[in-house]
């Protein structure tokens, strides 16, 4: 069933020509609309074309404002006044822990979603995989992922585990992660 039109509009001229310019002594037909005011910005005056182009040219929508009033309109008007997060501050933090058997487990508990079913949660980004093997959260300088490096390196070398396959492993892991973050930082 198609929805009923206004007579306005079904003939926007039609409304027009009965309607007067709302400048006071005018008697030309009131054709362009402008806002009333900044907190009315949907409720309209009507204007013949001489009086629109003067009300344009005197209406300023920051009058009244202080600067920081201004500032922070500007700011609310570049995100369309919706409210916007940092990117990032929503992510969840990962921590990276040895399993029994000595190699890394990247936080695989098990987590339920909506309808029950079970599935392993697991760092979205490189990124955050490398900084869950480091065991290191956000915000992190390269100082600090330099430091945290020597530290693991020095502690699983296979040298230092007699030659051990699973020591070996791990700092193949370990490597993997700081070229990662190391290319993270520098660029």
């Amino acid at each position: 069933m198609p929805r009923p039109v206004s007579a306005s509009h079904a003939d926007p001229d039609r409304a027009a020509r009965g309607r007067r310019c709302d400048h006071p002594g005018c008697v030309e037909i009131g054709e362009f609309r402008a806002p009333r005011s900044r907190s009315a910005l949907h409720d309209y005056l009507w204007f013949c074309l001489d009086h629109v182009r003067t009300y344009n040219s005197s209406w300023n929508y920051y009058a009244g404002m202080s600067p920081e009033e201004i500032e922070r309109e500007i700011r609310h008007d570049t995100v369309w006044h919706r409210p916007s997060w940092p990117l990032g501050s929503r992510t969840f933090r990962y921590q990276a822990r040895f399993r029994d058997d000595g190699l890394f487990d990247l936080d695989d508990e098990p987590v339920a979603n909506a309808n029950g079913a079970t599935r392993h949660r697991h760092p979205a980004s490189p990124e955050a995989q490398a900084l869950a093997v480091f065991d290191l959260n956000e915000p992190v300088s390269l100082s600090d992922v330099k430091a945290r490096y020597k530290e693991l390196v020095k502690r699983h070398h296979p040298d230092a585990h007699g030659g051990d396959k699973d020591a070996e492993e791990r700092l193949k892991i370990i490597n993997q992660a700081y070229s990662t973050l190391k290319a993270c930082y520098t660029s």
